[in-house]
């Protein structure tokens, strides 16, 4: 399993479907989503602000995690976005690697 960063943003029907259902209930159904695909929530919160929402999650690989990206911004009545986390060892293992690479105009 890998862990990813999600943060979304309601739109106004978001919100006013927010507001009519409550927090659990959407946390419920983000939870839903997640493990149909085979994977879990770690943590969940709400916030104000630049984000709405805000959590962590394990997928089984990217596809699933995509699945519910694009099921969930699909709805238009909140924009996801996820982001992988990377453990510090696989941190370690990416600065030991040397990819060959020219910047432009070099």
């Amino acid at each position: 399993m890998s862990k990813y960063f999600i943060t979304g943003r309601y739109a106004a029907a978001g919100v006013q479907g927010l507001m009519q259902e409550g927090g659990t209930k959407r946390l419920d159904a983000a939870t839903a989503a997640i493990e149909s695909v085979g994977g879990s929530v770690d943590a969940f919160y709400y916030s104000f602000g630049e984000d709405d929402v805000i959590g962590i999650c394990d997928f089984p690989d990217a596809a699933s995690a995509a699945a519910v990206s694009m099921m969930i911004n699909s709805t238009g009545a909140v924009s996801v976005s996820l982001a992988p986390l990377l453990t510090v060892k696989e941190v370690d293992a990416a600065a030991s690697k040397t990819p060959a690479y020219r910047a432009p105009g070099t």
